[in-house]
């Protein structure tokens, strides 16, 4: 066994070389190295180290998975407004990010096939009232004994007849988007309440029966946003519904739900597709915003042979002789425990086998005592 008398003075091990040791028994002031790897220390002389001592801490870790992200428009809170017949844009009323509640008008479109579908309800309805007006003259002359049944009842079918023409005209031209305006044009309505994320409808433009493309706005209510991320399977598998997910950006942070899992891969990127619901009440995120996630998960408190695993701080960890070891504390100081570490999750680190749990190991400043180990080592080899 070998003394080191000031070698508590180097490597950080005492608070200041010029400051005395506290009165203790003669050999309390010296730190004693074995070639066990052992480092003999007194309670005074930790204390002065400024070693801290901690327990390892089991159960689950609280492990995550970052992330880059898109913040989108919710699907279900989000309308596609296009033109339901073919026409002319003749009026715009609503432009990019402009806010519109529902029913609210968004463009007039002139049109021959609203025009049309107009005349045909007003066709219709012209009939229905002279058949109705010819029912009530026929009911009263029946009445009166001038007219017979049988033409009473010819008229409350004709009756009948009209109203139903004068209903199928105008879901006729529900169907096709036609309502309001004058007989030739359509007003094209807000179908939610939300703000405008797209506009593609230019002032003048005209639209044929065979247009590909006839989205005019794209109305999204944005008090609630999707954050839309990418994960490899291994990763994805660790993700649950209704897990939590912190979305942040530019000083920026708040949490999110996770609502939906991709059962199935993206053909072309063959990663799994995860969306979770964001609350955006305060205004604070963007569509298409780009951001990064933090996805927490839960770590297995056994490995795959069935040992537990328990989380040390990672100041803890010291490498000796190419070995992750830590010190655990004993009676007469600290003795090394190799030890098998696992995955990091922030300032902790797994370890997987090498501790029981009911040890007291150095955390902080744990790297003084690797320093008095190799300062030992090296005199053992002196000698």
């Amino acid at each position: 066994m070998f003394r080191f008398p000031a070698a508590l003075c180097v490597a950080s091990l005492v608070v200041g070389c010029g400051s005395p040791a506290p009165e203790t028994a003669p050999n309390s002031q010296s730190a004693e190295t074995h070639a066990d790897g052992d480092v003999a220390l007194t309670a005074e002389q930790i204390a002065a180290a400024q070693i801290a001592l901690v327990r390892p801490i089991g159960g689950r870790s609280t492990e995550a998975i970052e992330v880059s992200a898109i913040i989108e428009s919710d699907p279900d809170r989000t309308r596609i407004v296009a033109t339901p017949v073919a026409g002319r844009i003749v009026s715009l009323t609503r432009n990019l990010g402009d806010a519109v509640a529902r029913g609210q008008t968004l463009a007039v479109i002139e049109s021959r096939e609203a025009a049309s579908l107009h005349a045909e309800i007003e066709r219709t309805r012209s009939r229905a009232e002279l058949a109705r007006a010819t029912l009530n003259r026929d009911e009263a002359l029946y009445a009166r004994g001038f007219r017979p049944l049988r033409e009473v009842e010819i008229s409350r079918a004709a009756a009948r007849e009209a109203d139903v023409a004068v209903r199928l005209a105008r879901q006729q031209a529900s169907a096709s988007g036609v309502r309001g305006g004058s007989l030739n044009r359509i007003v094209i309505a807000a179908p939610i309440a939300g703000h405008v994320i797209a506009r593609t409808a230019i002032l003048g433009q005209s639209f044929t029966a065979d247009s590909a493309e006839t989205e005019l706005f794209r109305i999204a209510s944005l008090d609630k946003l999707s954050v839309n991320l990418m994960l490899p399977p291994a990763e994805a598998a660790r993700v649950r519904r209704g897990g939590k997910l912190e979305v942040a950006s530019a000083g920026r942070r708040q949490q999110a739900t996770v609502r939906f899992v991709a059962p199935a891969l993206d053909p072309e990127t063959r990663l799994v597709r995860v969306i979770a619901d964001l609350d955006n009440r305060s205004g604070h995120w963007r569509v298409g915003e780009q951001v990064q996630a933090r996805i927490s998960v839960g770590g297995n408190s056994v490995d795959a042979a069935g040992s537990a695993i328990l989380m040390i701080p990672a100041a803890a960890v010291q490498t000796v002789e190419n070995r992750s070891v830590v010190f655990v504390r004993t009676a007469d100081g600290f003795r090394t425990a190799p030890v098998m570490l696992g995955r990091r999750d922030g300032q902790m680190v797994a370890v997987t086998k090498g501790l029981t749990g009911n040890e007291t190991i150095a955390s902080a400043n744990s790297f003084t005592l690797k320093a008095e180990l190799g300062k030992g080592e090296a005199e053992h080899g002196g000698h």
